[in-house]
């Protein structure tokens, strides 16, 4: 198993929810996150005094899924996260040692 975490932009991570949702990806997490992307609009930034720079408003979006899927979520984050910009974000691969359901 999996897990693949991407910061993406505020804007685009609906689509890319909704596209994962679609293709049977059901297990994921979106976090508000700030960091040091290449803001597309001054709207998405904002001063940050704990770094003493300004941050842009991102997401986190963590999925969770089994190792013969991993080209295919990468695929749907990239095709849906785009913004035009020649960086719009980062995505990453961690491997799950185990994973358990909590049950009823």
């Amino acid at each position: 198993m999996k897990e693949i975490k991407a910061f993406v932009h505020r804007g685009r991570v609906g689509d890319i929810v909704h596209a994962l949702e679609q293709s049977g990806f059901k297990r994921l997490c979106v976090i508000d996150v700030k960091g040091l992307l290449q803001a597309i609009s001054t709207r998405e930034q904002n001063y940050s005094t704990e770094i003493g720079e300004r941050v842009t408003n991102e997401i986190k979006l963590e999925v969770f899924c089994e190792d013969e899927d991993v080209e295919a979520v990468v695929d749907l984050i990239s095709t849906h996260g785009r913004t035009g910009q020649e960086i719009a974000g980062w995505i990453y691969q961690v491997g799950v040692d185990r994973a358990w359901p909590i049950s009823a």
